[in-house]
């Protein structure tokens, strides 16, 4: 089995090693890809350096799976060229991630969606994905009408220059800048840019990609992205209408049986879930699970994942997992 990560250098690309490391993955060989600034030099993987290799080379390589976190142009311009070579490409990026022919996998969700013909398939985004793992199970016993949700984003999902400008700012250095704005004690309710109808492509990324994730376009979903200057995880307040009626205890007792779910809810002794306790963790936090009173059939959670991880690395890593396991690749 022989695993290419294309974008090894990157935020993404580095905790995609580490999963790799951690969960043992079955692979023979690794092919680390990178800009041509970085090929010669060595990545260290299980404790062995491995040679960053250009584009050109990892294809001529035939890898049977490209792990890519390289931005959305470097996806539609390789990840063709890669397919055309055999290899399955697992595609971090938004680039393929609303094409019809293309699949969009959480696998706790619709991974039985894959066949050995999905050549290219997309990892949702981040906040997406937490959200997802938590709906997929109440939508299937209480049927899901409309989702409001806000998020509270970690500065590590705009990447290295943001994490630069946060802790420039505490130190009080002038650096860099990743947002319009100073992010230390502030909040920004602006993620990715703005489009005409007044939503950010990060907000219309959470409502189209719920739909297509869950194959139900009948779910309603508003959204509002929010970053704020944290590290560890990306939170997110979730409102959700129901068309059936639902006990709160059953609801409780539906989401600790789910999948990659770890219920946190004991208020009594302020346990919730937080951004500090899903860093570096695989799993999707859920707490302050309470119904809404201003409406019928309604319900309000707290979501919380480690947005490196299961938003992205760990979410890329279990689909090659998932088509190892079916014999898909």
């Amino acid at each position: 089995m022989k695993v290419a990560v294309v974008g090894a250098t990157g935020l993404v690309g580095t905790v995609m090693l580490k999963v790799l490391e951690e969960r043992n993955f079955p692979l023979t060989e690794l092919i680390p890809v990178a800009s041509e600034k970085s090929v010669g030099k060595e990545i260290t993987f299980k404790g062995k350096k491995f040679p960053i290799v250009s584009m050109d080379t990892a294809i001529s390589m035939k890898p049977d799976i490209a792990l890519f976190s390289a931005g959305g142009s470097t996806s539609l311009e390789h990840a063709p060229r890669f397919k055309e070579a055999g290899t399955t490409v697992i595609d971090n990026s938004s680039a393929w991630r609303m094409d019809p022919t293309i699949k969009l996998v959480v696998p706790e969700v619709n991974a039985h969606e894959l066949s050995i013909d999905n050549k290219i398939i997309a990892n949702p985004n981040c906040s997406t994905i937490q959200m997802v793992v938590v709906l997929k199970p109440l939508h299937d016993k209480y049927k899901i009408k409309r989702v409001v949700v806000s998020t509270y984003q970690s500065v590590t999902g705009t990447g290295v220059k943001a994490v630069e400008q946060l802790m420039n700012e505490r130190k009080g250095i002038d650096g860099p800048k990743a947002y319009a704005y100073e992010i230390d004690l502030n909040v920004l309710p602006h993620i990715d840019v703005f489009t005409e109808n007044g939503y950010t492509k990060e907000e219309i990324k959470m409502i189209k990609e719920t739909n297509k994730i869950m194959s139900d376009d009948s779910i309603k979903v508003t959204a509002t992205t929010v970053r704020i200057p944290v590290m560890g995880g990306h939170s997110e307040s979730v409102n959700i209408e129901f068309e059936n009626d639902f006990d709160l205890a059953e609801v409780r007792s539906i989401l600790e049986k789910a999948p990659g779910v770890i219920v946190v809810d004991d208020v009594a002794n302020l346990k919730y879930p937080m951004p500090k306790d899903a860093h570096e963790k695989d799993e999707v936090f859920v707490g302050r699970i309470r119904r809404d009173d201003s409406a019928p059939k309604a319900l309000n959670l707290w979501i919380v994942a480690d947005n490196l991880r299961k938003g992205a690395a760990t979410n890329a890593v279990q689909i090659a997992e998932y088509l190892i396991q079916k014999e898909l690749v």
